[in-house]
């Protein structure tokens, strides 16, 4: 049987270490996606990591004076409870950073790293250091390196004459564009710090069709591949 005087406790040097790795790991995938300019930067991942170590450290030794207190009572505890909350209530976070632009959505990513994230908070909070610096590389090898290795093999399995890439002028909305584009079965949008770039896929691209988007004043530039 497990006494109470027997419960493992946490130094401030452990609780420091912890709580320092779990801002290393979750600021470093939040660089990423400061570089990329997503909703949610270092900051925000930064912060993340940290709650949910910090969480999980209290869930796990914020209650040790209650458990000794008294030992002729029993007090039931549950480490895992509030840890657990983490993983639902980082829904809501994520949520936000979800947009819908046009016919696209953004922020899926972003709102995956999140999750990851508060995932890794809570292993550095629970001293599994090895699984959160294991799962951090993996994330960024999934945000980076794999992201385009992904779109050069869909490259080659979607038929490029169907798609055409039209850079915007800055100030003119898609709504513009997608007038003189008829059938579009995808659209992707990148806003970069002057233009705005438009990945566009239709069965209706031709020779006629990059030409009037060519001439149009908002347009700066069509690239297509035939």
């Amino acid at each position: 049987m497990l006494l109470a005087t027997s419960l493992a406790t946490l130094s401030w040097y452990d609780a420091l270490g912890r709580l320092a790795l779990a801002a290393a790991l979750g600021s470093i995938i939040g660089l990423e996606r400061e570089f990329r300019e997503r909703e949610a930067g270092l900051r925000t991942h930064l912060l993340v990591s940290l709650g949910s170590a910090l969480f999980t450290i209290v869930s796990a030794f914020g209650f040790h004076d209650v458990l000794t207190h008294d030992p002729q009572v029993v007090v039931r505890l549950d480490p895992s409870r509030i840890a657990a909350q983490i993983v639902s209530g980082i829904g809501f976070l994520g949520a936000g950073a979800i947009i819908r632009q046009g016919l696209s959505i953004r922020g899926l990513t972003t709102a995956a790293t999140l999750w990851v994230v508060a995932a890794i908070g809570m292993a550095a909070g629970a001293g599994f250091y090895s699984v959160a610096i294991i799962t951090t590389v993996v994330a960024l090898v999934a945000l980076w390196p794999l992201r385009y290795v992904a779109y050069r093999m869909i490259d080659r399995v979607k038929p490029e004459e169907d798609r055409i890439v039209v850079e915007l002028r800055e100030g003119h909305s898609l709504a513009e564009l997608l007038t003189h584009v008829t059938q579009v079965r995808h659209i992707e949008v990148t806003d970069e710090l002057d233009r705005k770039i438009v990945q566009l896929e239709s069965p209706a691209v031709d020779e006629e069709l990059v030409a009037r988007l060519s001439d149009l004043d908002f347009v700066i530039g069509v690239k297509w591949r035939r």
